[in-house]
């Protein structure tokens, strides 16, 4: 292993300073409450007592002397969403695992947890943004009774991940550990879906065979086994050091898993305050551990969603990140995995051919990832090389993991890098800032230059569509799309329509101050473009017919209007649904209202 890249190092630096002053204030107050409010002290006896008031008689007991200390369980479990309905049984086996080393576990608070493969395209894909915070708040709902040594996170997907940890770093005090449900085995390949998806969309293929492929493709219990946020966020969690060691992608149900599951109550319990390993998450969580998942979101061409979700996330802990330090981490990290929609592998091939073990390895070597970080594992990020593994007596053990990537078409070696760079860039321009994903995106399709055709809904481009309005070369232009005009929804139907545009020979692209899915794939998308409209942002002064240069590997994207034109021109009023205030949608105002912009992790709390 060599000392850390010069040019991380230099990021690291960048951020470090930038964020001295926030930081220290958010490490104060963390002190701060660890020393006012330790676990139980000033509750009364009747405040106990209804803490306490369900539980087993000896479980009363060895709490109201302190003999146990006590694991604070947030799940986000629900039976809809099928990477959180093996949560179900999570709770037992925690419980089970914690009395045997000494502790006790209670399920502390449940938070919302909703699908974006579910309203993707639909009225709640307008709530799903903010759903993170909402997740947040509740976490910190769920901590504030202070009757908890520790916390137990149990959630896996898109916005349920990055919410926990904005609401975990509200205690930071404690020592918590995130705990996985697995994704679920492999089904119809990723390949096949896309090709169905685009089928349907040019209207080759009725709705009866498009669900049958989409039921094949999403089948049993676990995460959606493409590389979306989901995954993203278990990857991020393990490079970050808030997983045990290899346990992002074992599948649910299976005995390993319940093994780690029970693993992550015991060693919660031996790093509390009332030990000699004290471990809180606000340690576990700084800046070094927050380059390293950025770093690592690089190599494997991770989710777009995290431009946003880990500037929050960082925010949280009081460090501030911008797309300049994405862009530069970009350039300097070698693009090691190719699992879809970056290739036609999913996550279950990645794991198999030697999964986060290899990867952070490989990235260590190289000098990418900062190896001395706090984990909850322990000290160092090395830790993380191993897997873990049942012995013959179906023990839970650690050993170290694969020295060549089983399959080098999904997993490689810094020295055979797929790409030299992560494939994420920093796009800026007249239209403002943001960001593209390019690892999927062929070389003959990073360059677009073609007339602009205005939407301000996704769903008027799929209308044009079907219309047959788009058989040409054109740059897509989706505004008013951005948190605070409409909670920033993913432009999923988009995908399919684009795709099949460009796969007929046409250039197109997307630009647009919103969002797409966390799989974005091999159309050239200009996406989280900031300021947003509403918020006067500069996209809402094209036009329809004005020409847009799109450089990917540049990292510009320009309206070709000129200069004293450009200026002249006013950007639109809100385009506001008459339905929008309805479905839930009006109670989520308030946060959208004080949203601020996607490159400030679209955060609605208080500065």
């Amino acid at each position: 292993m060599t000392g850390i890249d010069a040019r991380i190092a230099a990021v690291t630096e960048r951020v470090r300073v930038r964020s001295a002053e926030t930081r220290a204030a958010y490490l104060a107050r963390t002190k701060a409450a660890a020393e006012a409010h330790p676990a139980r002290s000033g509750l009364s006896c009747a405040n106990l007592a209804h803490a306490y008031a369900p539980m087993a008689a000896g479980d009363k007991h060895r709490l109201a002397t302190g003999v146990a200390p006590n694991i604070g369980i947030i799940t986000s479990y629900n039976d809809m969403l099928s990477a959180h309905q093996p949560y179900e049984h999570f709770p037992e086996i925690i419980r089970r695992a914690a009395r045997l080393a000494g502790g006790l576990a209670q399920v502390a608070g449940a938070v919302p947890a909703m699908c974006d493969g579910v309203t993707q395209g639909n009225p709640g894909m307008e709530m799903s943004l903010f759903s993170r915070d909402v997740i947040a708040m509740s976490t910190a709902i769920g901590l504030s009774h202070n009757v908890y040594d520790a916390a137990l996170m149990l959630g896996v997907c898109d916005k349920i991940v990055p919410g926990l940890v904005i609401g975990a770093l509200q205690f930071g005090h404690l020592p918590t550990v995130f705990v996985p449900a697995g994704p679920m085995t492999s089904g119809l390949s990723n390949t096949d879906k896309a090709r169905v998806r685009q089928q349907f969309a040019l209207g080759e293929v009725g709705r009866e065979a498009l669900l049958e492929s989409e039921m094949k493709a999403y089948h049993g219990p676990g995460t959606c086994t493409f590389y979306g946020t989901a995954n993203s966020n278990q990857m991020l969690m393990e490079v970050m050091g808030l997983h045990l060691p290899g346990a992002a992608f074992v599948h649910p149900g299976t005995p390993l898993r319940d093994a780690l599951t029970g693993a992550a109550a015991k060693r919660v319990l031996e790093i509390t305050a009332r030990g000699n390993q004290y471990t809180p998450i606000a340690e576990v969580v700084d800046e070094k551990s927050i380059i390293n998942g950025v770093v690592a979101l690089m190599a494997t061409g991770g989710s777009t969603n995290h431009t946003i979700h880990l500037v929050a996330m960082a925010r949280a802990a009081g460090i501030q990140i911008t797309w300049d330090d994405f862009d530069a981490i970009s350039a300097a990290t070698p693009l090691l995995a190719r699992v879809y929609p970056n290739g036609r592998a999913d996550v279950n091939h990645f794991h198999a051919a030697g999964g986060m073990g290899f990867l952070i390895g490989e990235l260590l070597d190289a000098g990418l990832l900062h190896e001395e970080v706090v984990t909850v594992a322990g000290k160092g990020l090395s830790a993380y090389r191993q897997e873990p593994a049942l012995d013959a007596a179906g023990h839970l053990i650690w050993q170290t993991g694969v020295c060549e990537s089983g399959d080098p078409a999904v997993l490689t070696t810094v020295e055979k890098a797929f790409s030299p760079d992560g494939g994420l860039r920093l796009v800026q321009g007249n239209l403002g800032r943001g960001v593209i994903k390019i690892s999927a995106v062929a070389k003959e399709h990073r360059l677009v230059r073609a007339p602009a055709v205005v939407f301000d809904t996704q769903e008027a481009l799929a209308a044009a569509h079907k219309r047959g309005e788009l058989q040409r070369d054109f740059v897509a232009v989706v505004r008013n799309q951005g948190p605070r005009a409409n909670g920033m929804p993913e432009l999923h139907e988009l995908t399919p329509v684009l795709g099949a545009l460009q796969d007929q020979g046409f250039h197109v692209a997307l630009v647009t101050d919103g969002r797409m899915s966390g799989a974005s794939g091999k159309v050239p998308m200009v996406i989280h473009l900031s300021p947003e409209v509403c918020m006067g942002g500069p996209i809402g002064r094209v036009r329809d017919g004005d020409m847009i240069r799109l450089d990917a590997e540049a990292g510009t994207v320009l309206a070709e209007v000129p200069e004293a034109e450009w200026q002249a021109r006013e950007t639109p009023p809100d385009h506001h649904d008459p339905l929008a205030d309805t479905l839930g949608r009006d109670l989520f105002a308030g946060l959208r209202a004080r949203a601020l912009t996607a490159e400030e992790g679209a955060w609605s709390f208080a500065a």
